[in-house]
């Protein structure tokens, strides 16, 4: 009986979406592509330049926001949202380094050598130091720079800290997770280390203060402390509600009669820990004076982790895939400048955009940035304008598991399917390889999640495969694969894979050095190597050959050791 009640449910869930209502047998054509990405557009005639908020959730999926149907509730964002532009053909990366890397770069990927998983504590890499970032951009046009919260672009060396890839001032966490209160973070058995830093120096003071409510208190100081009539740019980049699942237990009172407990904390972190942040900072810019000459971006960084809480539904993935869940983002833009306000965008817009777009607002040069994979979408956010972009890599992952059933003959002799791929053009999506975990999942509110709800929308065929096809327009659920019967479309894209593999960069995915452990920084994460280390992985991706077999120390055993067993594990790791 409980089956056919929720297949039922599942059907009006389907209808209320208007997912049937959709001609998804009527595809559009694929056409011919722009390959320059920085299609002019002038800057719009502001009497000075924005102050800029860009605020960037950690983990929170695309159902988890009031405004999408959510059992959330996210009254601060689902306001901000209705008086702006809510962008709902928005795209982010899987994981948080990659989402992080191309906000700040304006690059895919492939052309930063951050294509393979995620930049890990103990590993010698960080954001290529060639790179021109968006915050370096921002301070050539006058702009005074901050960042609070999580980094996660590597920290090896003191050059790769926020502090000298452009951020004037920056409290928060240099690696991935982090407790909400004791700042502890380990990556491995016994191998943790306190993560909370007040620009270069650790911030030993600040343990014991959530971590949510810290860094929205920051960005109020910082507004306060500064003039209104000079530009800024605070770079908001929470923790929250990537796990720990923590929150301070007086809001979880909210969502006692939850069965689930994961989903229960994890709607307290959503509603009444971050979305509060958001609204104090809000309240903070019309405090003191910056909001009518402000712009407030909010985007997830990736999608939702639907077994620690986390909802995507009705997209198809989670976390870490290629699918609908793991790529399409929650994003909007609120300003006191926007022309056409209080709409919904269906603008294709990636997260790349947003370095052209924010240059461009502030008045800054693009001209020294040649090669930039983002497009300014300012008109067709602002003025509803046809976005620029037409296509996206999503990703080339040469590094990750081939798929066991891929080949180049499945690729019709120009790609091999077994590497893990996936790009859009116009309404075509393709993904090649091991797209990754691939089921559809409602939302854990029951107690006995998954159980009968995981068998409602189990997938138990098609995975003996390597290609997958879709007009993400008309599916965009990622029901429906076309691939065996627009074989003409899926060569089209192959085709672009190539295109793009032929400008990617070697990967940077070193081995894990021992040297990082933090016990060898007083007990704290932090930069290890000096500036006379060489990277000698960055040319090749491959680890570096001993160049005198006779001068072994104990420490170059140990990397010898950390760089094999690399290979076997660290690629599956997320």
């Amino acid at each position: 009986m409980a089956v056919y009640a929720l297949t039922g449910f599942s059907l009006v869930s389907l209808l209320s979406f208007g997912y049937l209502s959709w001609d998804w047998m009527k595809p559009g054509l694929v056409a011919d592509v722009a390959t320059d990405p920085m299609e002019k557009s002038l800057p719009p005639a502001f009497t000075r330049p924005p102050h800029i908020i860009f605020i960037l959730t950690d983990d929170q999926g695309y159902h988890d926001v009031g405004y999408h149907g959510s059992d959330i509730q996210t009254p601060t964002l689902d306001r901000l949202a209705a008086e702006g532009v809510k962008l709902e053909n928005y795209y982010i990366q899987p994981i948080c380094t990659p989402s992080r890397s191309q906000l700040i770069t304006g690059r895919y990927q492939i052309h930063t050598g951050l294509q393979h998983s995620i930049i890990r504590p103990r590993q010698p890499n960080c954001l290529p130091l060639d790179q021109v970032t968006l915050p370096q951009k921002l301070q050539e046009a006058g702009y005074s720079t901050h960042m609070v919260g999580k980094w996660h672009l590597g920290f090896y060396k003191k050059e790769c800290l926020p502090t000298r890839r452009g951020f004037d001032t920056f409290l928060g966490s240099l690696t991935g997770n982090v407790d909400y209160y004791t700042y502890d973070n380990c990556d491995g058995p016994g191998v943790c280390g306190y993560d909370l830093h007040e620009g270069e120096d650790v911030a030993w003071d600040q343990s014991g203060k959530y971590s949510t409510f810290l860094y929205a208190q920051r960005v109020s100081k910082i507004l306060a402390s500064h003039s209104p009539k000079e530009p800024i740019f605070i770079y908001v980049a929470f923790q929250a509600v990537h796990t720990p699942l923590q929150s301070p237990k007086e809001y979880i009172y909210r969502y006692r009669s939850m069965g689930n407990v994961a989903r229960r904390k994890y709607a307290a972190m959503v509603t009444t820990c971050m979305d509060e942040a958001v609204k104090n900072i809000t309240w903070a810019l019309k405090k003191y004076g910056y909001y009518d000459n402000s712009v407030i971006v909010f985007s997830t960084d990736n999608g939702g982790q639907t077994f620690s809480g986390g909802s995507n539904w009705p997209l198809r993935g989670r976390k870490g895939t290629y699918w609908e869940g793991g790529v399409r983002g929650i994003g909007f833009v609120h300003s006191p400048l926007i022309k056409r306000k209080r709409r919904t965008s269906w603008a294709l817009v990636h997260i790349t955009d947003w370095y052209p777009t924010l240059v461009t607002l502030a008045r800054g040069n693009l001209s020294n940035v040649p090669g930039l994979d983002g497009y300014n979408v300012w008109p067709a956010i602002s003025e509803g304008k046809e976005s620029p972009r037409t296509e996206i890599l999503h990703n080339i992952d040469p590094l990750y598991n081939h798929a066991k059933y891929g080949s180049l003959e499945d690729g019709f002799g120009i790609w091999n399917t077994a590497v893990q791929a996936s790009i859009r053009v116009r309404d075509w999506k393709l993904l090649t390889g091991d797209p990754g975990y691939s089921d559809w999942i409602p939302p854990q509110t029951l107690t006995n999640f998954p159980g009968s709800w995981w068998n409602l929308e189990r997938l138990t065929d098609g995975l003996r495969k390597s290609v997958w096809l879709f007009n993400i327009t008309a599916d965009p659920y990622e029901r429906y694969d076309l691939s065996d019967q627009r074989p003409d479309v899926v060569r089209t894209l192959l085709m672009r894979l190539v295109d793009y593999n032929r400008t990617a960069i070697p990967v940077r995915y070193p081995a894990e050095n021992p040297r990082a452990h933090p016990d060898f920084n007083g007990g704290a994460w932090g930069p290890w190597a000096s500036e006379d280390d060489t990277d000698e992985w960055e040319d090749t991706g491959e680890p570096p050959k001993s160049r005198n077999k006779k001068k072994k120390c104990k420490i170059c055993k140990l990397r010898s050791f950390f760089r094999k067993l690399n290979t076997r594990l660290m690629s599956n790791r997320i």
